[in-house]
């Protein structure tokens, strides 16, 4: 276990180097589109603020790929912020002159630091601490509370955790890497996971490391097409993988070795134009037509995966069953969620972790309708794969 910000003792008049995601959307005058980012920090910022600590945010926007590209300003953000925590978060333009500023905070108050992308060190694969010291000297302890960064190996989120100790997780780091840890590593069975999204090949290590861990896995989205070529069926114009066909039969193989149930769609809603406006029509995922992709699970499909999700007690979703982006290819994945929800609200144990199933969960349901969304989507989709995250690993052991 790691070390948090509540094993800290008297923080008053210290102060926080916190690394926080608050990557949000912007629209074209620069107003915040989206602050579920911002509202995931406010439990971290506000534990060290009350504690008396002189907090001092550190964060990117965007990939202005080292370059000081004011397009990605964090200034914006830091008056959207100041609504939030409803005092003036101090906007301090660069690493160079952060100095005074971080001089002049008083207990209690905030700070956001310029985006930390602008600095070509940030992202530097190298071992070179000369950036990592330079922010070292702003702060007194460190806090990562940006899951949604910790699987990269970058200055603000792994190199000064070694340099500025203590080096602790903030609240939602904590949660984050307590919700995926106990779904993965303590589940109350049946744990069944949900694997969706278009690419086997960008899921391999998740299936992998999943087999080993369930007792259902529900596969769809458009890596099943790939699956269903590799048992001989047609599948049309859909999405498929033809250089991961032995990759699917293996999965499947490995599946039946370890008496994990595989659940695979049976029907699918097809298309002849992916903008939904041509003909759509259910017919069996392996008699697909030429001319026709799938992209949605058919309606036998949806009620076999509910009845796998209601009959469970942990449920992991990692990437949606069809192109629920547009309306016409929605219902499937809004009724796999339905039955998350539900299995939800009799006692099971429910966490949404990559980027897509995130979108989908949070388009037709409430967060608070899941035991867990995570926020961030690489990093939730490496941990599942049992990667180590660089800026979790990098902080103090319990």
């Amino acid at each position: 276990m790691k070390k948090s910000i509540k094993d800290l003792g008297d923080i008053k008049g210290k102060r926080a180097l916190v690394r926080v995601d608050v990557n949000v959307p912007l629209d074209e005058n620069k107003n915040v589109t989206d602050d579920t980012r911002i509202q995931a920090i406010v439990p971290t910022v506000n534990f060290l603020t009350e504690k008396g600590a002189r907090v001092i945010l550190m964060a990117h926007l965007g990939r202005p790929k080292g370059e000081r590209n004011m397009e990605f300003s964090l200034e914006p953000v830091a008056k959207y912020m100041s609504k939030v925590f409803g005092q003036e978060i101090v906007f301090i333009p660069s690493v160079e002159e952060a100095g005074p500023y971080v001089e002049k905070l008083q207990d209690g108050q905030i700070a956001l630091l310029e985006n930390i992308r602008f600095y070509k060190a940030e992202e530097a694969k190298d071992d070179d601490m000369t950036f990592a010291n330079e922010i070292a000297k702003l702060g007194d302890f460190y806090v990562n509370d940006a899951f949604g960064a910790a699987h990269r190996n970058h200055t603000s989120t792994a190199k000064l955790a070694k340099v500025v100790k203590p080096a602790v997780s903030g609240l939602l780091m904590e949660k984050e890497i307590r919700c995926l840890s106990q779904a993965l590593d303590n589940p109350t069975r049946p744990f069944t996971a949900i694997v969706g999204g278009a690419k086997v090949s960008s899921k391999i290590g998740v299936l992998e490391n999943l087999l080993d861990k369930v007792d259902n896995m529900i596969i769809g989205g458009g890596m099943a097409y790939t699956f269903v070529k590799a048992n001989g069926g047609k599948i049309g114009n859909s999405i498929c993988e033809d250089d991961q066909i032995e990759t699917a039969k293996a999965i499947e193989a490995k599946a039946q070795a370890k008496g994990v149930k595989l659940v695979m769609a049976t029907d699918v809603l097809v298309a002849d134009d992916f903008s939904g406006n041509g003909t759509n029509k259910f017919v069996k995922i392996n008699e697909i037509p030429d001319g026709f992709e799938g992209v949605d699970a058919g309606e036998d499909s949806r009620k076999a995966f509910a009845d796998v999700i209601k009959s469970s007690k942990t449920i992991l979703m990692n990437g949606p069953v069809g192109a629920f982006e547009n309306p016409k290819f929605a219902e499937g994945t809004k009724a796999v969620l339905a039955a998350v929800v539900e299995a939800t609200k009799n006692g099971a144990t429910s966490v949404i972790g990559g980027g897509d199933s995130v979108s989908a969960a949070k388009k037709f349901f409430k967060a608070e309708d899941f035991t867990h969304v995570s926020t961030g989507g690489g990093a939730s989709l490496e941990f599942i794969e049992g990667k180590v995250l660089p800026g979790v690993a990098a902080l103090d052991e319990k």
